[in-house]
């Protein structure tokens, strides 16, 4: 299909829909489950390793859309890197020349292990530092602090995140290595 980069062990569903390819990373042992859109605009997707995506979610936009190691998106998640004008002042949508439109674009960034719940929207120029979680149904918007868990909307901090999972992927980290270890060579 041409995407940019997809590891050997990254699992995408066929079921999914890919626009852009070329402007797609997808890293090691990351899923892409039935029915996610990806649709990369000029900035492009980069999904580090050990990503999981999940059915029905969408990722579009001019701007550049990552996603690091260990992130996570619940079903029904929408991340946008670019959004209409909304106060009237332009035309809306893609159907319109876009000197007449006031799309607004700028990157978004979910840190390591980073997991965003089940019909959440993040809107353009979101950041969520390492280990932030965004309960379902929230409207993220903003910067979001490391390991802080964030929900409503729009998005407030409701409490500190546990950090075990730092431990967690050096343990896996070690297995892996081990598992690589054991694997014949030649």
């Amino acid at each position: 299909m041409g995407f940019a980069f997809v590891a050997s062990d990254a699992t995408l569903s066929a079921k999914a829909s890919y626009f852009n390819c070329g402007q797609i990373a997808i890293g090691s042992r990351s899923r892409i489950d039935d029915f996610a859109i990806l649709s990369a605009g000029d900035g492009g997707i980069t999904i580090g390793s050990n990503v999981h995506i999940a059915a029905f979610c969408l990722l579009a936009g001019k701007s550049e859309i990552r996603l690091d190691d260990f992130s996570g998106l619940s079903s029904r998640v929408s991340i946008y890197s670019s959004s209409d004008d909304y106060s009237g002042a332009a035309l809306t949508n893609p159907t319109v020349a876009k000197e007449f439109t006031g799309v607004r674009s700028a990157p978004v960034h979910l840190g390591k292990h980073v997991i965003l719940g089940s019909g959440s929207v993040v809107l353009p120029g979101t950041h969520f530092g390492e280990g932030a979680a965004l309960g379902a149904l929230s409207l993220a918007n903003g910067k979001y602090e490391a390991f802080g868990v964030f929900a409503g909307v729009p998005a407030r901090l409701v409490r500190d995140r546990q950090r075990g999972l730092i431990e967690k992927e050096r343990q896996y980290r070690v297995f892996l290595q081990d598992k690589n270890d054991e694997q014949p060579k030649g």
